[in-house]
């Protein structure tokens, strides 16, 4: 097992403190640990997503530009989902 020294927020730290005060860890190494862990999940799942739907809809709409809409009717539909009067 390698070792590294990280600096943490006091946010972080306060974090790690309710892990372990909760018992749910035995030491900080095992929520750092289980935090990468997710992270490293969450990268994959990305990765999976981009190559499974985002790569062949672009694929499919390279093919038949047809299929596309364009940035107004884009820009129309979302100031219809955000109603009268609200401008985010």
């Amino acid at each position: 097992m390698s070792e590294i020294t990280i600096k943490l927020s006091e946010e972080m730290e306060g974090f790690i403190r309710q892990k372990l005060a909760s018992g749910e860890y035995a030491n900080s190494n095992e929520v750092i640990e289980e935090g990468l862990r997710a992270l490293d999940r969450r990268e994959d799942d990305l990765e999976q997503w981009l190559q499974d739907e985002v790569v062949p809809t672009y694929d499919r709409m390279k093919s038949d530009p047809s299929r596309g809409i364009s940035a107004a009717e884009v820009r129309s539909e979302l100031a219809k989902r955000r109603g009268p009067g609200n401008t985010r």
